[in-house]
């Protein structure tokens, strides 16, 4: 079993920054994957950014250059740099963990909005 839980979510001006962080616990050592996905009112949820335990790491394409994600294996924890922040970035931010045995854990998401 894993546990996650993410926090750093809040309200912040166009072209700001927020850091996300996320922390997993318990079979920590079976994840396979680890990153951050985020759903808008009305929309799917979408992948941000993911990062596997070799350090590969993926982003959609909206976010390149400004979000940064970063891993810790022996931590079970990742965060999410996010720079020069735009309103189309307003989400729930979920933090994800997907074991070995391709089953996904979800935090239970963190506000982030992003407005004048």
């Amino acid at each position: 079993q894993v546990q996650v839980v993410e926090s750093g979510g809040g309200l912040v001006q166009p072209g700001g920054s927020l850091r996300l962080s996320c922390a997993a616990s318990g079979s920590i050592f079976s994840i396979y994957r680890m990153g951050w996905y985020r759903q808008a009112p009305g929309k799917q949820r979408e992948l941000v950014a993911v990062a596997s335990s070799g350090g590969i790491t993926n982003y959609a394409d909206s976010v390149k250059g400004r979000f940064t994600i970063s891993r810790d294996n022996t931590k079970g924890t990742v965060h999410l740099q996010m720079n020069s922040l735009k309103p189309e970035d307003t989400a729930v931010y979920y933090c994800m963990a997907e074991s070995s045995g391709n089953r996904a854990y979800w935090g239970q998401g963190t506000q982030v909005t992003v407005s004048s």
